[in-house]
């Protein structure tokens, strides 16, 4: 057996044993006739690189898998990534520019061909990275969601949407990135506060009897007002409804409407209607009776004015940029008398997350899929517990967006991605169809055909990835060879409404089944304020960084001790290396035990055991898988990594292995018994295995090192929890027996006592079982408390005492420590910390201090209230002890 080496060092072992996993095949072990179990990456951008929610999102999911493997199940995790259409025509855009080349001089397929050669370049980054994390993916059938087979799925759903009529092409409002040149969807808004300002305008009436006073944050959009709105119950307008108003600059006249849009509360009570630029007034318009068709639109794909179909937008004006237009525009009202008033004020102002332009509704044809029709099946499959999101409280979320879902724009204006499979033909007609001879034979020979320009967003096809990664629709098999639905999702909650629910309306219309049986959801990777992470603030932590300091596995194992149903996680990069120390730790627990002739164990089951001690440790083990296995169950990761963590740092290193070496100390190694060696091996090896999906390399490295020659942990058994392993009466004893050397100990360091003083100790009303118990466990309680049993009454005098169950143990301490000046210390101790104990208070119980100071300060406080508390009571009991 080859020693362990001394130091632990997580970047010698993990990139050997990644690379030995995966070539051997080990993420996919060949499984004849096992239960399958199927969980799918949600396939991250092609051009992403690991951020630290890919880093939670992924350490979640492969402990799952992992988990699943130890079962003895068919596990596949499907991993793949997303053509990602905007990000990657940006990326490519952009490379270009540096090369002094636009997309625009090459033609569509010349630009496609430099994308993919980009991605056969680059386009594997966040992939060699998640082998970095550890993730042990199905890579030998990584997907890509422009794959051929995949781009068939694509195109055979949107044919088939469209013939069912759930998929159709129609004229309204989306949101447009003047930059990125694309509609996006409400998804990718983000909304900003940015300082703007409410210009009061004046509308004359066209039949000269007086005028109407309106406001709005986009002044310029008056050059397309087709209406002003008036509550129906406003007292103040009911005259004005059916009245015009001419419009100053364009001269337009304009109808005044009824409609419960307008708030008599907010301004004049009458608001401009521009239905060709405001979702809004888009409703409004279409209440009134105007056809989308005939909405009037005053800006062309770059937000620069253009003329509306009435021809009377001043010439100087045309052609000019949106914010630009707005200076003129407001010269010329304030020139016309029309402007009555500004007023500064904070405007909610959508912004692409991409791009970082203002967004501007823009009224364009687009293809459109029937949302609300698709979301019935999804909503009655999560309330009926077909589909079970965690936590529960998402439900709420899910069911309010879903319920009011707005008909789903899938057209994108990009040349990277699927194009969209309609044809149009010269006199109007459009044919849908999976190919171009299909359209080709339905227009008629002879019928010239252009294809649409336009692809589909993005997440239309990302929402196919559960069953076309599988094969679907080259496979009839509904079920895909038992891979659908699959068992669990673990998504960010933010992409709910971006991926999650979109799998569900796909996979349910066309698998007829849900996609996935859970939904788990978890939450945000926060800055260790509690603050987003963002470039611009310049909090984000680089997981790769992270990895390089402390290993992949304490950076796992941080993230699952962290995941709380419900709560975000705030990152600690202190706790990470606390993580690498208990793989320290566990290191040299090991290390101890093959130095003392301690090896792997040949058996699932626990072995024999006779000793207390061993009864006990064979127990615990049994209740620590127990209890990862029920929190693992209910993904609670967190319980399931602090299960483990209590298990082995406590019990296995700190107590087991040290009650045990009396007998296979190195100096008494000849005496090391056959059973201790075997139960300690045991439990070894049950720690590394239920450790394994959270720390899988330092893991399989002690797996191995412990016992030469065996067969990979990776493909090992998961424990089996035997009741009949449970010994109450042993699990009783040791545990009094690490009471009571506990509290001697705490008794010495409170009372200051020399760590290498020994102490008489003395028995005083034990029970006859006691009795026995110090009889059995003397060797061990005066090694590890640093005492010796005593008979007979303990001398009078200074003393400790500590109190286990019905017995008092006495420590006499004459000639051992000064007691008085002991006294003395301790009580102006007690003196002091509950002074500054009850100053905290007094600044906690006060209203102003906890309202207006810094929240920062506020925690600072309560952690010193705290600490201050402790030392009280800690002081207390020493000086108690004392007698």
């Amino acid at each position: 057996m080859t020693e362990l080496p001394k130091t632990f060092d997580p970047a010698a072992i993990e990139s050997r044993w990644y690379e030995h996993w995966e070539r051997n095949g080990l993420f996919r072990p060949e499984r004849p006739g096992a239960e399958p179990w199927t969980i799918v990456n949600p396939p991250p951008n092609v051009t992403g690189s690991l951020h630290i929610g890919h880093a939670l999102d992924n350490t979640l999911q492969d402990i799952l898998v992992r988990h699943a493997r130890l079962k003895g199940k068919d596990a596949l995790w499907v991993v793949g990534t997303d053509h990602a259409g905007i990000a990657t025509q940006m990326v490519v855009e952009r490379n270009l520019a540096s090369q002094g080349v636009k997309r625009t001089d090459m033609t569509r397929d010349e630009f496609v061909a430099n994308v993919w050669e980009w991605k056969a370049q680059s386009g594997g980054q966040i992939t060699r990275q998640l082998r970095r994390l550890g993730c042990s993916m199905d890579w030998a059938n990584e997907r890509f969601t422009m794959d051929p087979s995949f781009s068939a799925a694509v195109i055979k759903v949107f044919v088939q949407l469209h013939r069912e009529g759930l998929l159709y092409r129609d004229k309204r409002l989306v949101n447009w990135d003047p930059g990125l040149g694309t509609a996006i969807s409400d998804l990718e808004v983000e909304t900003r506060e940015v300082q703007g300002k409410f210009w009061h305008l004046t509308y004359p009436l066209a039949d000269g009897s007086g005028h109407i006073s309106v406001a709005t944050t986009r002044p310029e959009t008056m050059l397309a007002d087709m209406a002003v709105a008036v509550h129906p119950d406003d007292a103040r307008y009911v005259d004005f409804v059916g009245k015009q108003v001419r419009l100053p600059i364009t001269g337009r006249l304009i109808p005044i409407v009824a409609d419960e849009h307008a708030d008599p509360e907010l301004g004049s009570g009458a608001v401009k209607i521009t239905p060709g630029h405001d979702f809004n007034d888009f409703e409004v318009g279409r209440r009134a009776g105007i056809e989308a068709r005939d909405m009037l639109n005053m800006l062309d794909a770059k937000a620069r004015v253009t003329q509306t179909a009435d021809g009377l937008i001043p010439a100087e004006l045309v052609g000019v940029d949106r914010f630009e237009a707005r200076k003129l525009v407001i010269g010329m009202l304030e020139a016309d008398g029309a402007l009555e008033r500004v007023e500064d004020r904070v405007i909610q102002t959508p912004f692409g997350d991409r791009s970082g332009v203002v967004i501007e509704p823009w009224l364009t044809d687009q293809w459109y899929v029937d949302a609300a029709t698709l979301a019935q099946p999804a909503i009655e499959a999560v309330r009926s517990g077909r589909i079970r999101i965690v936590p529960k409280t998402w439900e709420k979320t899910f069911f309010n967006w879903m319920e009011n879902i707005q008909p789903w724009c899938v057209s994108r204006q990009l040349w990277w991605g699927h194009r969209i499979p309609a044809w149009y033909a010269d006199d109007g007609r459009v044919f849908v169809a999976e190919t171009a001879e299909e359209a080709q034979a339905e227009a008629g020979e002879g019928v010239g055909l252009q294809q649409d320009e336009d692809v589909l967003d993005t997440w239309f096809s990302s929402a196919l990835w559960p069953f076309a990664t599988m094969g679907w629709p080259e496979t009839d098999d509904r079920t895909l060879g038992g891979r659908y639905p699959n068992d669990v999702l673990v998504s960010g909650f933010d992409i709910l409404f971006f991926w999650d629910a979109r799998m569900m309306m796909q996979g349910l219309h066309f698998m007829e089944d849900v996609p996935f049986r859970t939904l788990y959801l978890h939450g945000l990777v926060r800055a260790a304020d509690g603050s987003k992470m963002s470039k611009s603030k310049g909090n984000t932590v680089d997981p790769l960084g992270l990895i390089d300091r402390y290993g992949a596995d304490a950076l796992r194992f941080f993230m699952a001790a962290m995941e709380s149903q419900g709560r975000d996680i705030k990152m600690d990069e202190k706790r990470v290396e606390g993580y690498r120390n208990f793989a320290t730790k566990l290191w040299n627990a090991a290390r101890f035990c093959q130095v003392n002739g301690i090896g792997g164990s040949d058996h699932l089951e626990p072995p024999a055991a006779t000793l207390a001690v061993n009864k006990w440790v064979i127990a615990e083990t049994v209740r620590t898988v127990q209890a990862v296995d029920l929190a693992l169950t209910e993904y609670r990761f967190d319980a399931a990594a602090n299960a483990i963590y209590q298990f082995v740092w406590s019990q296995f290193c700190d107590w087991y292995l040290e009650l045990i070496k009396p007998v296979s100390s190195a100096v008494e190694r000849g005496r090391i018994d056959t059973e201790t060696k075997a139960v300690a091996g045991w439990v070894l090896d049950q720690v590394l295995v239920l450790l394994h999906p959270f720390m899988p390399f330092i893991t399989e490295e002690l797996w191995h090192g412990l016992k030469p020659g065996r067969s990979e942990l990776i493909v090992a058994q998961w424990p089996m929890p035997d009741a009949r392993a449970l010994d109450p009466a042993a699990g009783a004893e040791v545990e009094w027996l690490i009471r009571l050397v506990s509290e001697v100990r705490a008794a010495r360091t409170g009372l200051n006592v020399p760590p290498g003083a020994r102490l008489a100790l003395h028995a005083r009303d034990a029970s006859a079982e006691t009795v026995e118990r110090l009889r059995r466990q003397a060797p061990a309680i005066a090694r590890l408390a640093r005492v010796d049993l005593a008979d007979g009454v303990a001398p009078t005098g200074g003393a400790a005492q500590v109190v286990v169950e019905e017995a008092t143990f006495v420590l006499p301490l004459e000639g051992v420590i000064d007691l008085g000046a002991e006294r003395a210390r301790l009580s102006k101790g007690i003196a002091a910390a509950k002074k500054e104990r009850d100053s905290l208070a007094g600044r906690l119980n006060n209203p102003s201090f906890v309202e207006r100071a810094k929240p920062e300060a506020v925690e600072k406080a309560r952690a010193d209230y705290a600490e201050k508390a402790a030392e009280a009571e800690r002081l207390s009991a020493a000086l108690a002890r004392l007698g």
